[in-house]
């Protein structure tokens, strides 16, 4: 991890309140973590038990309906999402719950609770102040969870809608420490400081999030080693791994084209992949409407 004598951090009276901030909020993740309470603070505790019934393998059909069902706001986020360009490519409406989960299946279905919940997150009264970074995230989230669906379907190595869940979320980590930013206001101040907990911290918490939410292993996996380009992953999480990793450079780099070309040179992902700087483009071209299909979905 590192020292705090290797950036240019502003010395003074911000610079110490900044430090003891971060200390005490290093010591609070390292404690959450160790004891496995990690919890995202305004995440509704329905779309946790959701999350645990799409998990079990043996829920039918039937019993995911009866319980999303009895969340009204849940249901219209599933019913919105059955509908989108981004899910139903024909056309063809649904109008009832069954056929709407049975058309999603259960990655699909994870995705809309999950956009339901970051929804009323972003709402809640405790984070105003940061609204504006909070929202910020969430398009960026969206972004990525577009591009990882865009390439699933192009390149044909990974499913789709468990590309897309990938996406989704894999920036959980970094919405947890903005979500606790507002008890430790110094620290966000200082934005050196503040991102160097985030590059060190983000991925395990992340991997703690999503183990507690029953998703798949490598979906969590994935998730934890992506920005790792040395990682040791097989099978699916290696493919989900690139594709995430892909996506998130995509992202980052839409509006700065030699920049794309450079890093799509030297990422190993790239080239597993088959994604060069044309397919960077088609890729990039392509994701747009599946961005607007998911952000109608899953809510602005």
């Amino acid at each position: 991890m590192s020292t705090a004598g290797t950036d240019p951090v502003p010395q003074g009276p911000l610079q110490r309140d900044a430090s003891t901030d971060a200390f005490e909020f290093v010591r609070e993740l390292a404690t959450e973590l160790s004891q496995g309470v990690i919890e995202l603070p305004s995440f509704p505790d329905v779309a946790v038990r959701i999350q645990k019934v799409l998990a079990n393998e043996r829920a039918d059909a039937d019993r995911i309906v009866r319980v999303i069902g009895a969340e009204p706001m849940i249901a219209t986020r599933v019913l919105s999402m059955a509908n989108s360009a981004a899910l139903n490519p024909q056309g063809k409406p649904v109008a009832d719950m069954r056929a709407a989960v049975v058309r999603l299946g259960m990655d699909a279905l994870r995705s809309a609770v999950i956009g339901f919940a970051v929804a009323q997150l972003r709402r809640a009264s405790g984070f105003k102040g940061i609204e504006r970074h909070l929202n910020a995230l969430w398009h960026h989230t969206v972004l990525v969870a577009a591009l990882a669906l865009t390439i699933a379907r192009r390149q044909g190595k990974a499913n789709p809608d468990t590309a897309m869940l990938t996406g989704l979320v894999h920036g959980v980590g970094k919405l947890y420490i903005l979500t606790h930013t507002t008890s430790h206001q110094a620290l966000f101040a200082n934005q050196i400081m503040y991102q160097r907990i985030v590059r060190d911290w983000h991925a395990n918490i992340a991997k703690a999030l999503l183990e507690s939410w029953h998703l798949s292993e490598e979906i969590v996996e994935a998730v934890h080693c992506y920005q790792d380009e040395a990682r040791d992953v097989r099978g699916a999480t290696a493919v989900l791994a690139d594709v995430l990793e892909i996506a998130e450079l995509l992202s980052l780099c839409k509006d700065a084209p030699e920049l794309l070309r450079e890093r799509l040179r030297e990422r190993k992902a790239a080239a597993r992949l088959g994604v060069d700087e044309e397919a960077g483009k088609v890729l990039l071209s392509e994701s747009a409407v599946e961005l607007a299909a998911l952000r109608e979905a899953l809510g602005p």
